[in-house]
């Protein structure tokens, strides 16, 4: 860019930020994510320090960010509340130890202490004779919004210090730093009851805690579930701990909720970057949402020392994880046909970068979602992919809207097949009734060959594809009857590669019964409800005679789950298809032996499966559970403990994160057993 150029640039993004930070401070109703603003801020503060005479009074990097309402009252802080720089990289927090190196004295040993990187709101609490007195927000740094009737109401945040009797001593006047936040289950609990009242959902919990905590009638904020966790001493008149790492524990002794599950101590820099490259990976086992962690110096006075830079103190820097979440134009939906007929929505989006990949399309779950968070066609939206989850959108940015947005409405015929969308009275999902319909008929032989299923090595989708379209099998039993010259026939089948399929084939005739169930394509019956089905009936031919009443005494499995497998095996095409495997010698029945206990680590729990392991088969899972005294139903309900998500998991984690259940990936349910297998 030339000159003139670069000029322009920088008055672009410095408008940008300005508008932005009104959005996220103000009106609490951001049109970008934190890591786009970063991405701005981070591209405006090179270029000013590439060209210093750009910089200007008013430039988003030479003042801390307000959030300061014009209705509510002014509170002076006794000392700026300031907010941090951010690196991004191992070799950006060296380079910060570096700069900070430079102002101290020679071959001087430092200890760092890390904490939580709360995305929530700064609240400034101080106490007077150890009694809350006033409340505050963090406002522009110098001046806050005084909230203290607010404050008052979040259960965290002690009305008296010391909460205890034996607790420690309190200075005359005591200011504390804090940060409200809501707990994931919380969230999810708060939403349920807008959407029970007929209220649109909230979809970030970061600016419904700032609107909460900023309510004129505090009978509003009592309603929300908020949390407050403490974390630093702004001012004192009397003896308080001189390093951070003290300072933490003497609030927790206090009375305050401390982060003390995630904040470490550490002698050496090095050992800090590991801990928070380690961490980012169980980021999301916290109860609450984090966007990075905190690396601080230790010790106090070396801390205040080294004074600040801008709007940031030196002493201190916050590591951001990659960003999960990314704003996006939603272009259209797509309904998808699945195994069992269901019809899931997927939007196709503008491509946006999101925690490392291109994402073109995501997740929306259920149509009944999209009409709770009223999703629209044309809607800007926030795209979230966490780890190895499928990328699903979150929901519509409401204050980007244009006017020319479209409702999105439920199919009322199948997109493959054409025949009519049913929907079962009580559920969710919509489905094609066509047990027929050729996108169904492909979409199971390929789960019926899968690994969750019969597993059939050597046939994967563009296989099943090809079979289908020359007329080689219809259904799923004429897998059983295939040939070396039928498979020469494919594109891209040797002689190797075909012997080798057929000896999978003929190896998966003899698999465990509950894997056939769940292979069959039976609406509401995954891996986990075939096992509770094999367990109690032993034989295809026993589960095909079971009514609707007796499948429904089988717990774990509900009404709609009951007819379903009842109109399944009522279904002529389906009891040809039993026959079919039948005569090609496909195991039908089995006993089923019981499974030894090998501790009581899980005793009392219940899992729920979703999606596919990285190393574990869905029954060796769910063997695995319960030989540790758990139990593995098929339904998300209050009752369950943990839901273990794989890859691609369908609406069991959705229902989960409604929930508020606790998630756990496949290491994560080894981890509980100690197992490393």
């Amino acid at each position: 860019m030339n000159d003139s150029e670069i000029r322009a640039r920088a008055e672009e993004l410095r408008r940008l930020l300005h508008e932005h930070n009104y959005r996220y401070h103000v009106l609490h109703a951001p049109i970008i994510t934190d890591s786009e603003y970063d991405a701005l801020f981070a591209e405006l503060k090179k270029l000013e320090e590439e060209h210093p005479e750009l910089i200007t009074p008013d430039s988003p990097t030479q003042r801390v960010g307000s959030d300061l309402q014009e209705d509510l009252p002014k509170v002076r802080h006794p000392a700026p509340i300031l907010s941090l720089g951010n690196v991004f990289s191992p070799d950006e927090i060296r380079a910060w130890r570096e700069r900070i190196g430079r102002l101290l004295p020679e071959n001087v040993r430092l200890a760092y202490v890390v904490e939580p990187k709360f995305d929530g709101l700064t609240v400034v609490l101080t106490y007077e004779d150890g009694v809350l007195a006033q409340g505050a927000t963090r406002g522009n740094g110098e001046l806050g919004d005084d909230i203290t009737p607010n404050v008052r109401t979040v259960r965290t945040i002690p009305l008296r210090i010391p909460v205890s009797g034996n607790g420690p001593a309190v200075p005359h006047r005591l200011v504390v730093r804090g940060e409200v936040i809501f707990h994931k289950k919380d969230f999810a609990e708060l939403n349920r009851r807008m959407i029970a009242e007929g209220l649109p959902p909230f979809a970030n919990a970061r600016n419904t805690a700032a609107g909460a905590i900023k309510q004129k009638d505090a009978r509003i904020t009592a309603q929300r579930p908020l949390t407050a966790y403490c974390y630093g001493i702004v001012a004192a008149d009397g003896p308080v701990p001189a390093t951070q790492w003290e300072t933490l524990a003497y609030l927790r002794d206090l009375g305050f909720l401390t982060a003390h599950d995630v904040i470490r101590r550490f002698d050496d820099l090095e050992d800090v970057i590991a801990y928070v490259q380690e961490f980012e990976a169980r980021r999301h086992d916290l109860p609450y949402e984090i966007d990075g962690l905190v690396i601080k110096i230790d010790d106090l006075a070396t801390y205040h020392d080294l004074g600040v830079v801008g709007k940031d103190p030196r002493g201190a820097v916050a590591y951001k994880f990659p960003a999960e979440e990314a704003t996006t134009r939603l272009l259209d939906v797509a309904a998808n046909v699945g195994r069992t007929g269901v019809l899931t929505p997927t939007a196709i989006l503008e491509p946006v970068f999101v925690s490392g990949v291109t994402v073109r399309q995501a997740s929306l779950h259920n149509y009944d979602l999209i009409a709770q968070k009223d999703i629209r066609i044309g809607d800007r939206v926030i795209v979230k992919r966490s780890g190895e989850v499928i990328p699903y959108v979150v929901g519509p940015i409401v204050a980007a809207r244009t006017g020319d947005e479209r409702p999105i409405a439920p199919p009322t015929t199948c997109p493959a097949c054409g025949s009519p969308v049913g929907r079962d009275e009580g559920e969710v999902a919509y489905y094609c009734t066509n047990p027929a319909c050729p996108e169904r008929i492909a979409r199971n032989i390929e789960y019926f060959v899968s690994r969750e299923a019969m597993d059939i090595e050597g046939l994967g989708e563009r296989g099943v594809r090809q079979l289908l379209e020359q007329g080689l099998i219809r259904d799923e039993a004429d897998l059983f009857t295939l040939t070396a010259d039928d498979l020469l026939r494919l594109e891209g089948f040797a002689e190797k590669k075909a012997q080798n399929l057929l000896a999978s084939i003929r190896a998966a005739k003899e698999r465990p019964l509950a894997r056939l169930i769940a292979a069959l394509g039976i609406r509401g019956v995954g891996s986990t409800v075939a096992e509770l089905l094999a367990r109690h009936f032993h034989s295809i031919d026993r589960l095909a005679a079971a009514t609707e009443e007796e499948l429904q005494t089988l717990e774990g499995l509900g009404p709609h789950t009951a007819r379903a497998i009842v109109e399944w095996f009522a279904n002529p095409r389906n009891r040809t298809l039993i026959e079919k495997l039948r005569a090609a010698g496909v195991r039908l029945q089995e006993e089923a032996a019981p499974q030894p206990r090998l501790s009581n680590r899980l005793a009392g729990l219940t899992f729920v499966i979703t999606g596919t392991l990285p190393t574990l088969k869905r029954n060796e899972a769910t063997a695995l559970i319960e030989q540790h005294g758990g139990k593995v139903v098929g339904s998300v309900s209050k009752k369950t403990s943990y839901v273990v998500v794989g890859d691609e998991p369908g609406s069991k984690l959705t229902k989960a994160q409604e929930l508020g259940i606790p998630l756990l990936d496949e290491a994560g349910l080894l981890a509980m057993l100690d197992d490393r297998r």
